[in-house]
């Protein structure tokens, strides 16, 4: 538990840090492994351009390159809030052994970063969509997949 606050507030820190250098939103996020700090981030999308820059992706690829690894399976992600879908869809890739965050996705709704639009929009079936979806050449697309399968030097993740 102390371990848990000790590196969180580093991640709060960090939300701080970023916003107030004008990198991004107030969002900030330590990776750890044995106690040591191995990747951190904190939002960077306006200042990058990048939609996909939170602070989660940015510590997941800190840490992944730090490691040399595309898992961080003996690893724990402390975020100073909880995850939007996108950073959890990208964390259950990365998949570290635990995540502990700060505020509620709620707080953050109440600071203008309201992610439940998304989760709104994953629900719905994919004509429904505020985003419109077409999906062509299923079988030409099917096929990179059936060499996927095939192939028998591949890395599976």
């Amino acid at each position: 538990m102390e371990q848990d606050e000790y590196f969180l507030r580093q991640a709060i820190e960090l939300a701080r840090e970023g916003m107030n250098s004008g990198q991004g939103g107030p969002f900030g996020c330590v990776i750890v492994r044995n106690g040591e700090v191995v990747g951190q981030g904190c939002n960077r999308v306006t200042s990058t351009n990048d939609p996909t820059a939170h602070a989660e992706v940015v510590a997941i690829r800190d840490a992944c390159q730090n490691l040399r690894a595309f898992q961080l399976t003996d690893c724990t992600l402390y975020t100073s809030c909880e995850p939007c879908p996108m950073c959890l869809g990208a964390i259950y890739w990365a998949r570290p052994a635990r995540i502990v965050y700060g505020a509620l996705h709620s707080d953050a709704a109440r600071a203008g970063f309201d992610d439940q639009f998304i989760y709104e929009q994953i629900d719905k079936p994919r004509e429904q969509r505020s985003i419109p979806m077409q999906q062509h050449l299923r079988p030409e697309a099917d096929a990179v997949f059936q060499e996927w399968i095939a192939m028998e030097d591949k890395l599976n993740y």
